[in-house]
């Protein structure tokens, strides 16, 4: 499996503070990464760090082969600082042809590569805008489409959608799933859910070091079923024989945990759910589990917030 990001040891101080302590790091070519951690856990700095805007004090720091910094990522890396700005004065769409050509493009190319970011950040229409007039949360759509140029092999991105409205924050869900196919994202986010719906591993920094990591969250294979009411019992001997469920769990009165296989039973939601209708059973809710927060926080760590 490829390696895009290796760091050995990483460490970081400002003054008298340890941000990033020794830190061992492995991502790897595939589905987004998340990274979690509470206010000063150390994520902005390590992604700083990735992207070479400062340098670790001690340590080894590798980006797709390369030391971090190194103009040989120019183009094959992106990334979203957490407070991104841009000439107030200029439009759109020439601040990013500017940055196109510092990464070796061509006059035509640069254009090309900023109608096809501006429309997947749907600014099309702001093009010719210049930044002064634009809200905060076009302003961080503009960011992220800097972030798309040159179609990079890995993207960093710190708080994506924070300051989106739920609208444009769904659509830049959609487009990073989209996009994954032909690139790996890094996303710093305290949004779990959000999280949990794009990432196939999460790892929690705490006090500067990798502290957990859960893998392939969004595809646990177990679902948990809150009922309505006690008399399901009965039927519980026929809710077992269901095609692909592996074990089955009663978590309280009226809440059930089913384990199922994902990979022999993909569509095994639909499957309770007609089983469900078909036995007359009312349910209040259905949802996957456990939960990302859950995996990260039963064992008593800090939350996030």
């Amino acid at each position: 499996m490829t390696v895009l990001v290796d760091c050995q040891g990483l460490s970081k101080h400002f003054g008298h503070k340890a941000v990033l302590q020794q830190l061992d790091l492995q991502i790897h070519v595939g589905a987004p990464v998340a990274l979690v951690g509470a206010n000063g856990a150390g994520k902005t700095t390590l992604l700083s760090v990735l992207c070479g805007y400062i340098q670790p004090d001690h340590g080894r720091v590798e980006v797709l082969g390369h030391q971090a910094g190194s103009p040989e990522l120019s183009g094959r890396l992106g990334a979203l600082p957490q407070d991104a700005q841009f000439d107030p004065d200029f439009g759109l769409a020439r601040q990013l042809q500017w940055l196109a050509r510092l990464q070796g493009m061509s006059v035509a190319k640069s254009r090309q590569e900023t109608e096809r970011v501006l429309a997947l950040v749907d600014l099309t229409a702001e093009a010719g805008s210049k930044v002064a007039q634009l809200s905060h949360g076009m302003r961080k759509r503009l960011a992220i489409a800097q972030a798309l140029l040159g179609e990079p092999e890995l993207v960093l991105l710190d708080e994506p959608t924070a300051g989106l409205d739920p609208l444009h924050a769904k659509a830049l869900r959609d487009c990073i799933q989209r996009l994954s196919a032909h690139c790996t994202f890094v996303i710093s986010s305290h949004n779990l859910f959000e999280l949990e719906q794009l990432c196939g591993t999460v790892l929690m920094l705490e006090q500067g070091r990798i502290q957990q990591q859960v893998a392939q969250v969004s595809q646990s294979g177990v679902l948990r079923l809150q009922l309505c009411q006690e008399n399901y019992q009965p039927l519980l001997p026929l809710l077992e024989q269901l095609p692909g469920l592996v074990s089955l769990r009663k978590v309280s009165k009226l809440q059930l945990e089913l384990q199922y296989d994902a990979e022999r039973a993909v569509d095994f939601d639909v499957l309770l759910l007609q089983w469900l209708h078909q036995q007359g059973i009312d349910y209040r809710q259905l949802s996957r589990g456990p939960s990302l927060e859950q995996q990260l926080f039963q064992s008593g760590a800090r939350p996030t917030s």
